[in-house]
């Protein structure tokens, strides 16, 4: 009887131990991002490169496809990296809140794309490496109905292809 205790109570240490080592890997968890891309940081010309040290976003104003003196800002970062990546190719998505009608969205979505990629041509970027498409309200970075949740919505995302 004394040794069926005590092999019940080791099997249940190692089932102890084996539980509490099997969660090592905390980086993911916390958000820390150190799994993710490891020591090095993003592999360069990735989209998660792009993300990190450039930014892949730029926000309109309400009904304006006008880049703002904060997305210029950013389409010159976009700019100079894509010229130390001349090998990558980006799509440049025109995103709208989700006030009005589906064709109103999507030619305003349009026009956020186009006008954020007339900006890279105009610094330099070859016009064959960038594409357009307008998604206008039907992909969200944002949900809710309020002025926050609309100005993360009015946007142009950059993305490598």
């Amino acid at each position: 009887m004394m040794n069926m205790k005590l092999v019940g109570a080791m099997t249940g240490l190692a089932l102890l131990a084996a539980c509490s080592s099997h969660n090592s890997d905390t980086g993911a968890a916390t958000g820390s991002g150190a799994g993710a891309f490891g020591s090095r940081g993003p592999l360069p010309g990735s989209q998660e490169d792009l993300v990190a040290n450039v930014g892949d976003r730029v926000f309109f104003a309400f009904d304006s496809s006008q880049i703002s003196s904060d997305a210029r800002s950013t389409l010159d970062r976009q700019a100079g990296w894509l010229g130390r990546y001349p090998q990558v190719r980006v799509q440049v998505a025109g995103n709208t809140d989700d006030r009005g009608t589906e064709e109103y969205n999507l030619a305003l979505g349009q026009r956020r794309a186009n006008a954020a990629r007339d900006y890279l041509v105009a610094q330099g970027v070859n016009s064959s490496r960038l594409s357009t498409i307008s998604y206008g309200k039907d992909r969200p970075t944002a949900l809710g109905d309020n002025e926050e949740a609309w100005a993360q919505n009015r946007n142009a995302i950059t993305s490598v292809r």
